[in-house]
């Protein structure tokens, strides 16, 4: 284990060998730390924290402190953060709160670059970016694959889809669909995250279901409810090569309770 003398780690730490601190950084006594793990200087991990495998913490980051709700009553929530996430500059991880899961929760490899918030309760899922000064409201969900631009915020309780881009500067206050670009002011959905898709090895069949997907949602002029059932009967074409991809959208559209970018 290299601890650089000047970090100060609470004996009741739970820390791999071959975990790194650096200089000037404060680990509390309720944390954990996986093998691997790098913890630049100036950083404070603090509260009931554990972190996986073979993560990244750059200087001056706060992970696990007191969550920003006037209700927290110093509850033990925790703060769980998976294996080979980047976690850049500045960035602060809060813990959550007894009135949702009680947990925030980062998955594995992503990437959350400088001054981004993750506030109590949010989720995010697998190989996520954030982009520099995003910030999620408490509660807010987010798939796998999702790209978030720069000094973006999500209200709270939003939900993200799979494979969601949000460009930059966007003010989030509905839910994002799976497999959508959304950007501009006041927020609205532009096209299919086609780049995204192709870079996840997305077949062409698949892509242009989805375009149909993006078009009875967008462009055909029906309900919520007649794209619904308009996108379900899309099932079994092109051999079926995008039923998963139409399952994932109708089960994202059927739990929105805030409504849908439009």
């Amino acid at each position: 284990m290299a601890i650089h003398p000047t970090a100060i780690v609470d004996p009741g730490a739970q820390l791999d060998s071959s975990v790194e601190v650096g200089a000037y950084t404060l680990i509390g006594p309720h944390v954990k730390i996986g093998a691997g793990t790098k913890v630049g200087p100036h950083c404070v991990i603090e509260g009931h924290t554990t972190i996986g495998r073979d993560n990244t913490f750059f200087q001056f980051s706060s992970i696990g402190a007191v969550n920003q709700d006037k209700k927290y009553a110093g509850e033990p929530t925790t703060l769980v953060i998976g294996d080979r996430n980047t976690i850049r500059e500045f960035c602060t991880l809060n813990v959550g709160t007894v009135q949702d899961r009680g947990e925030t929760t980062l998955g594995n490899d992503n990437w959350i670059m400088a001054y981004c918030h993750l506030a109590h309760d949010v989720v995010i899922g697998n190989e996520c970016v954030l982009a520099n000064n995003a910030t999620l409201a408490g509660h807010v969900h987010v798939g796998n694959h999702v790209t978030i631009g720069g000094l973006t915020g999500i209200l709270q309780r939003m939900r993200i889809g799979d494979h969601a881009m949000i460009g930059f500067q966007a003010h989030v206050a509905q839910d994002v669909p799976p497999f959508m670009t959304v950007d501009g002011n006041p927020l609205a959905a532009r096209a299919v995250n086609v780049v995204g898709l192709k870079r996840r090895d997305f077949s062409a069949e698949r892509i242009g279901v989805i375009r149909q997907i993006y078009k009875l949602l967008y462009r055909m002029g029906h309900t919520l409810d007649e794209a619904k059932a308009a996108i379900a009967a899309l099932r079994g074409t092109e051999g079926g090569a995008a039923d998963g991809d139409i399952d994932t959208m109708l089960t994202f559209l059927a739990a929105s309770t805030r409504g849908i970018v439009r």
